[in-house]
């Protein structure tokens, strides 16, 4: 690649002779990277720059004449007569950069004023307003999360889009949960068949106990409250939580050959310059593996130079050729992840148990059976 771009020039040179002034050449060791025998008097050679002015001292007789140059020396003299045109270009991108990361505008999406006021005093006060420069994706991220945790009574959902010139804020606001509730008398009942783990009532009997097995809608805590001399003291709405012993078991594939480009969610816009090959980033925060949409905004036609504008999407590669074993374990992993994506905050799987597996075309199917520690907690109305 760096000889590519070393300086060289091409010679055409006329003489009596020729052959021996080219071994003279060879004699001073001037590397001569082409030769072209025109005829027996001329010939057209490319040398390195650095060499030319020791062809110079020992031409004698002979006519020497610069024709073409290569490398860095060409594009040193490009931009030596295009001086006044780049000037123009660099302070025209820097101004252009300056404006396309500048926010000129930001919009809160909501019908509540109060909302739309409170979430630009916000914004405000993290540095988000009008005529300052763009922020980074983290840095919008850090921004909203310390938002929802400044307002969790008032704020459930935030959103910060970077669009353009412009910040769009969307928002969804917490609705309060109205107390609705009615005094209609009620039992709680199991939700599913399960092993009863814990169960614990504020209001209500308990007629069932840890380690019992129930069906669902099996009364567990009852609200017809009874003495023991069975004389009914009246029906109370049953307050209280039942966790059980709930199974299940689960099919999940993974094939042996898997490739996937999986967005992560990030995206940005940047401006490249683009010299031959080489592309070269303005910004940092750079993506290792990227979806790229670009337009070219300036280009030069004697230049190898352009700028172009890129809307990046990061991307994460995936890529496996797995053995049976390996593609098992994978698909075991898979059914344990997906199994505790279904489970509240305060639920977990007690166990789960490698059944059986089968091959089908280019995938492995497994069969897990799972033990999980689940709220079963249910209700029924006493008629």
């Amino acid at each position: 690649m760096i000889e590519k771009f070393k300086s060289k020039i091409a010679l055409n040179i006329k003489g009596r002779n020729i052959n021996r002034f080219i071994k003279k050449l060879t004699t001073k060791k001037i590397n001569i990277l082409s030769l072209n025998q025109i005829n027996k008097n001329e010939v057209k050679i490319i040398i390195y720059k650095e060499d030319y002015e020791a062809v110079l001292k020992i031409k004698s007789i002979y006519e020497v004449l610069e024709e073409e140059v290569f490398g860095y020396i060409k594009i040193k003299r490009l931009i030596k007569l295009n001086t006044h045109f780049i000037i123009f270009i660099l302070i025209g991108f820097i101004i252009f950069l300056l404006l396309t990361n500048t926010i000129f505008d930001i919009e809160v999406v909501h019908s509540n004023k109060e909302i739309r006021n409170l979430l630009k005093e916000e914004l405000k006060a993290n540095g988000i307003k009008k005529y300052t420069i763009k922020k980074s994706y983290n840095k919008l991220e850090k921004i909203k999360e310390k938002i929802l945790n400044n307002h969790p009574d008032k704020i459930e959902w935030l959103e910060i889009e970077s669009k353009g010139t412009k910040y769009i804020i969307r928002v969804e606001e917490r609705e309060l949960v109205k107390n609705t509730e009615t005094n209609i008398p009620r039992n709680i009942v199991a939700k599913k068949d399960a092993v009863i783990k814990k169960v614990a009532a504020s209001k209500g009997v308990i007629i069932r106990n840890t380690d019992d097995y129930v069906k669902k809608g099996d009364v567990i805590i009852n609200g017809d409250v009874i003495l023991e001399e069975k004389k009914s003291m009246g029906k109370v709405k049953a307050e209280g939580k039942v966790y059980g012993e709930v199974w299940y078991v689960t099919k999940t594939e993974y094939p042996f050959v898997y490739y996937e480009e999986k967005e992560t969610g990030k995206t940005k816009e940047t401006y490249n310059i683009k010299i031959l090959n080489k592309d070269i980033e303005l910004g940092l925060n750079k993506y290792k593996n990227k979806k790229v949409d670009e337009k070219t905004i300036l280009n030069h036609p004697l230049l190898p130079i352009k700028l172009v504008h890129q809307k990046q999407k990061e991307i994460k590669l995936i890529s496996e050729v797995l053995t049976f074993d390996e593609a098992l374990i994978k698909a075991q992993n898979l059914s344990i992840e997906k199994m505790k994506k279904n489970l509240k905050k305060d639920e977990y799987i007690i166990r789960n148990k490698y059944l059986k597996s089968s091959v089908k075309e280019n995938k492995v199917e497994v069969e897990m059976f799972f033990a999980i520690y689940e709220d079963i907690t249910d209700y029924k109305e006493i008629e």
